[in-house]
């Protein structure tokens, strides 16, 4: 009888995976040892100049190349001394800066050992991405390493203040669920592909509440591809300086624009013919000219500045919108990096 039981037991399949089920393991196993666990650390001295690691702050990163490579946020990084890196089977790397973005939240580490553990994410196109599809996170909230969640694409589009004081734009909204920790850590689609870094919660609790956000692919592969070959970004702009936003306000209240500071001698701004502030012997400062737009796109602030700049290259030529004189002229303006 017990041999019978016994056979019978043996006979009942294990329980079968719906399809679902069986894609996002297989896309967990292909890409977690992509995934990394960055450690901040700041070096400290004490009074007899003993110096001293201060763990400041945890999170996550991604293997770009074979190169060593590593792409996390800069929020991450931010302050940070010296870095470690922690791969899937728990190998620790030291991990020195190559460059970061702040205006953007991403950053680009490099280890230079343990190269052939490294094994780099596969790189998405947000070109194909629709409102409803699967996203997947992985990640190391609050210090548990390699977590998945699983969820959909929110929406796309969405504008959000990232750490370098200016909106980050086309940024992913998912519902996959975001927590302290996850930050830098890859959003992908389900065959597995880069389609984003998670960046930021919507959160009143400090835990995930369902809104989280990633900084879209095509931001990723720009900025990294030009950290990792400069050292900094290609910042299209006119050679300018401008007012801040308090200054600006002494001089013009809440009214719209950017008020040219100075320009760059020689300068694409100062062969346009663009003018800055007068400042007069008596200490009496003359008003020049005020951006108010670039091409088809309003300017109120410099984050819209910034990010008007941001959609254009090196060696484009734009349509910049000036108040003058009480007047409203349009000049052409040849763009240059202007980092």
């Amino acid at each position: 009888m017990k041999a019978l039981l016994l056979t019978a037991l043996l006979a009942v399949p294990a329980a079968a995976l719906l399809p679902d089920e069986e894609n996002t393991i297989k896309v967990f196993k292909e890409a977690s040892p992509s995934v990394v666990f960055i450690t901040n650390i700041a070096v400290g001295q004490n009074m007899y100049m003993d110096e001293f690691a201060i763990p400041q702050g945890q999170g996550s990163g991604f293997v770009w190349d074979a190169n060593g490579h590593i792409v996390t946020n800069f929020h991450v990084v931010q302050g940070g001394d010296a870095f470690l890196v922690t791969l899937r089977d728990q190998t620790q790397l030291e991990a020195q800066i190559v460059g970061v973005e702040p205006r953007k939240d991403i950053a680009v580490l490099k280890v230079t050992k343990g190269l052939g553990k490294l094994k780099p994410v596969k790189v998405g196109n947000i070109e194909e991405l629709q409102v409803g599809q699967s996203a997947i996170a992985i990640g190391n909230p609050f210090g548990l390493d390699h977590t998945l969640t699983h969820g959909v694409i929110s929406a796309l589009g969405r504008e959000v203040q990232g750490a370098g004081g200016v909106t980050i734009r086309d940024m992913i909204q998912t519902d996959a669920p975001i927590n302290p920790g996850n930050s830098g850590g890859p959003l992908l689609d389900s065959s597995g592909r880069l389609i984003g870094m998670n960046t930021q919660i919507y959160s009143r609790s400090g835990g995930s509440s369902g809104i989280g956000f990633a900084v879209p692919v095509h931001h990723i592969k720009r900025i990294v591809g030009q950290l990792v070959t400069y050292g900094k970004v290609i910042q299209p702009g006119i050679g300018i300086t401008i007012l801040t936003a308090g200054q600006k306000y002494y001089l013009l209240g809440d009214a719209a624009g950017v008020v040219i500071n100075q320009v760059t001698a020689g300068g694409p701004a100062a062969k346009s013919g663009l003018r800055g502030l007068k400042r007069l012997p008596s200490g009496r400062v003359v008003l020049g000219d005020v951006i108010v737009g670039i091409d088809q796109h309003s300017v109120k602030d410099y984050d819209d500045l910034y990010n008007a700049f941001d959609r254009y290259k090196v060696g484009d030529e734009v349509a910049v919108k000036l108040l003058r004189d009480g007047k409203t002229v349009s000049v052409r303006v040849p763009l240059v990096n202007v980092y």
